[in-house]
């Protein structure tokens, strides 16, 4: 369960950074954004499966740039769904949905599999005096 709200938090916090650099992407408030969030993460634990599923061969024939056509897809859907959540049309979803999956990569680097904050120590070779 605390995987889920922290991963909720980052889509939150991307969401919201892609409502600041992409103008027509609006959340009319704080409320809207989290249900925003949580509703992105479930379209793409249903839906997006089955829609990469059925889009495999025009992904694969695309080298994968297709993924962002999805990804774009399901930012629309939720924003079609979602009252409070405006989207200019389908370049700034785009451009949201490439914000979005940026900054859930970069905060992948820090959260680990169950969704916790993990540190990472390495070792360095062993000096030899």
């Amino acid at each position: 369960m605390q995987g889920f709200i922290v991963r909720m938090l980052v889509t939150a916090v991307g969401l919201w950074l892609a409502s600041l650099i992409v103008r027509p992407m609006h959340f009319s408030s704080f409320w809207v954004l989290i249900g925003a969030a949580l509703l992105l993460g479930i379209v793409n634990a249903v839906i997006r499966p089955l829609i990469l599923l059925l889009t495999l061969p025009i992904t694969i024939l695309t080298l994968g740039l297709f993924l962002l056509i999805v990804n774009a897809a399901m930012l629309g859907l939720v924003a079609a769904i979602l009252p409070g959540f405006t989207l200019g049309g389908f370049f700034p979803a785009v451009f949201g949905s490439i914000i979005v999956g940026v900054t859930s990569w970069l905060a992948s680097w820090f959260i680990g599999s169950r969704g916790r904050i993990e540190i990472m120590y390495t070792k360095g070779p062993k000096r030899r005096d």
